[in-house]
């Protein structure tokens, strides 16, 4: 035998044809696996961002994709009118909105909850 007679007959093929179907499953179970890890959360975040967006009322606290938080001063079907400060109000689409502070409080100063404990001493 000679050395390319042994190369050709490691490289022949030595099962039977299993076809495209032995490809197809993993390829399934692949598109499977991305619909539940990537497609479908982020479609939930975006139905998310609409509702929020929809719900928009005048006074609501408003952080813009920008970072320009304010108060909602005004509306149409597409734009908000928000109050960056005293006689100074922006103009910005519905979709430029990102998020929209709990009516409670701001995002600035801590709840009681939030509030850090002082260092306490302990005494022997």
């Amino acid at each position: 035998m000679t050395f390319l007679s042994i190369l050709a007959e490691g490289a022949a093929p030595t099962g039977g044809a299993t076809g495209g179907f032995g490809m197809l499953v993993p390829m399934v179970l692949i598109m499977v696996m991305f619909y539940f890890i990537l497609i479908r959360p982020q479609r939930k975040q975006q139905q998310k961002q609409e509702e929020m967006r929809k719900s928009l009322g005048k006074g609501d606290k408003v952080v813009s994709i920008g970072g320009i938080h304010g108060l909602v001063t005004g509306m149409t079907d597409r734009t908000v009118s928000v109050k960056v400060a005293d006689g100074l109000s922006i103009k910005f689409d519905r979709s430029a909105i990102a998020s929209v502070e709990p009516k409670g409080g701001s995002r600035d100063e801590p709840g009681e909850e939030e509030a850090p404990e002082k260092d306490k001493v302990e005494e022997n």
